[in-house]
């Protein structure tokens, strides 16, 4: 992110015209904030603090309230290259006020704070004060005192420390004097002390302890549950619920598959599971965008370009599992209810699904995805079934005033018959003319129209396609219900658009993504026994 300081007259800047990394090591620093949460005495110093820094900027456009969060005050205005420590109110750095671009503000004096740091160090050589101040250095300008135990002018002090800590609280007073807060009196205390807690006490404390420790696991465990994570989803339920796959091992194998396509960086928000987890869910229960950014704690744009980039991706790695068996696997495996109803010759049942869309702005378009039976503008999708019930086929998406014939005929299913087989379908499949040109017969539920009723011979086939069908609408309504993508909320109309660079529109990786992992599910057609 490129940074520009806002003081008036500097232009030190983290990058050039051209948003290239400049390597001059120049730091950016943000106005400190308002802390006031922790106390009256840290909510007191920090509103100083930033109101010294406010001033010390100088600027109309920023003010205590109104400081913006890219505002940045650069290393050149202070000292040290960087801020002091918030606590340290008399560090020349605890706010900026090196050219500052105005004369209100003058360049704060580290002369003082020199001078004040080499008589603490000399009385700490002379008095014999703990060693610990020792390891304090001359240039860091602020005292570092060992301090045992502090208080505000109660109790007595002993002879020893009354001097050196009076001094000391001079020199900090003389400091401060330009309007910083006056140090009371401090006591120095040896650091071996007696105490007066008794083995009651102790034990109360003990008790105490090992109750905060118990809340701590309880809300660590707690926290570490709402995390979308590997082992969270352990749990075969919650995996069924979220993705729609029957178990962790299938959720994780096809996390294997992609895992090496999805991208990752050290910026990154989420890891690779998190992404891939937050597709399935969208998959799954069609979360808005806002929800699924609230459960990851990551912004809504964050969410969509996810989502953007990983739909190519699984739709590259599990395509694969949506296959034509040859007709020994369907044969070796074809249900008693088929083989009592048509032999061993059923291939495939044909069937459409529509999915709503969002009305499109181009007349021609909102013209071809009128459904006249939906009465809404949809898109429509031929689904191609085996009889144990998995999907084997499924056409790219057709505006949903397209016929189911016309469908069958173009989207080229019918190129994957062979000699023999049946193909059966609803009473709205009329291509029995295309299918018999691949020596293939359509079976379709006989209908009165034009006669009175119906022939015993077309009454007795009516009745093993309803048993079959029957099936195929589970296998349809279960794709739906479980990824309900496909059918909960009107699909976005940039999802039907194809880009220049795809061949397919984001609708049709969506499509047979769903009916991929559908195929990883236990089949609802029973095998049945002989």
């Amino acid at each position: 992110m490129v940074h520009s300081c806002c003081v008036n007259g500097c232009r030190a800047r983290s990058h050039n015209y051209k948003r290239q990394k400049l390597d001059n090591s120049i730091r950016f620093f943000k106005f400190p904030s308002w802390k006031r949460s922790f106390g009256n005495k840290i909510g007191e110093l920090t509103k100083r603090r930033r109101m010294a820094w406010v001033a010390a900027v100088g600027r109309k456009d920023i003010t205590f309230k109104t400081a913006p969060s890219h505002m940045r005050v650069c290393s050149l205005h202070f000292h040290k290259g960087q801020p002091a420590y918030e606590m340290m109110e008399t560090d020349p750095d605890w706010a900026p006020s090196l050219h500052m671009g105005h004369n209100s503000v003058r360049p704060t004096d580290t002369s003082r704070a020199a001078r004040r740091m080499a008589r603490l160090q000399l009385r700490q050589e002379t008095s014999g004060w703990p060693s610990k101040a020792k390891d304090v250095k001359s240039e860091d300008w602020a005292p570092t005192l060992n301090l045992c135990y502090l208080k505000c002018n109660e109790g007595p002090q002993t002879e020893a420390c009354k001097q050196p800590c009076t001094e000391e609280v001079a020199d900090f007073n003389d400091v401060l004097s330009d309007g910083g807060s006056p140090i009371p009196y401090v006591e120095f205390v040896e650091d071996e002390c007696q105490t007066d807690l008794t083995m009651v006490d102790l034990t109360r404390l003990e008790d105490a302890v090992k109750d905060y420790t118990s809340d701590i696991c309880g809300l660590r465990e707690k926290l570490q549950n709402t995390k979308f994570t590997q082992e969270t989803f352990q749990d075969n339920e919650k995996t069924k619920f979220y993705t729609g796959l029957p178990n962790f091992l299938v959720l994780m194998q096809i996390f294997q598959l992609c895992e090496q396509f999805i991208t990752v960086s050290s910026i990154s928000a989420l890891s690779k599971f998190e992404q891939f987890i937050m597709v399935l869910m969208h998959l799954r229960l069609n979360l808005q965008f806002q929800d699924l950014a609230y459960r990851f704690n990551v912004s809504t744009s964050t969410v969509s370009r996810i989502w953007l980039k990983m739909i190519p991706v699984l739709h590259e790695r599990l395509e694969f599992l949506i296959e034509w068996p040859e007709r020994e696997v369907t044969l070796s495996t074809m249900p008693m209810s088929f083989r009592k109803a048509f032999g061993s010759k059923a291939a495939v049942i044909l069937d459409c699904f529509e999915v709503f869309i969002e009305r499109p702005y181009n007349f021609l378009a909102r013209e071809q995805t009128w459904s006249k039976y939906n009465r809404h503008n949809t898109i429509k999708f031929l689904t191609g079934i085996s009889p144990q019930g998995y999907v084997t086929y499924i056409s790219s998406a057709w505006g949903g005033r397209t016929s189911d014939k016309q469908i069958t005929e173009e989207c080229g299913i019918l190129n994957k018959l062979l000699p023999g087989d049946i193909v059966l379908a609803d009473r709205g499949f009329t291509a029995e003319d295309c299918v018999e040109f691949f020596c293939a017969s359509l079976k379709t539920p006989a209908f009165t129209e034009g006669k009175k009723q119906l022939s015993a011979y077309e009454v007795e086939q009516t009745r093993k396609l309803a048993g079959i069908r029957f099936h195929v609408e589970r296998v349809i309504g279960l794709v739906r219900r479980k990824y309900q993508i496909l059918q909960s909320r009107t699909m976005p109309i940039g999802h039907v658009a194809v880009k220049s660079t795809d061949s397919l529109a984001l609708a049709d990786k969506i499509a047979v993504i769903c009916c991929a992992l559908f195929n990883l599910s236990e089949s609802v057609v029973p095998l049945e026994s002989c």
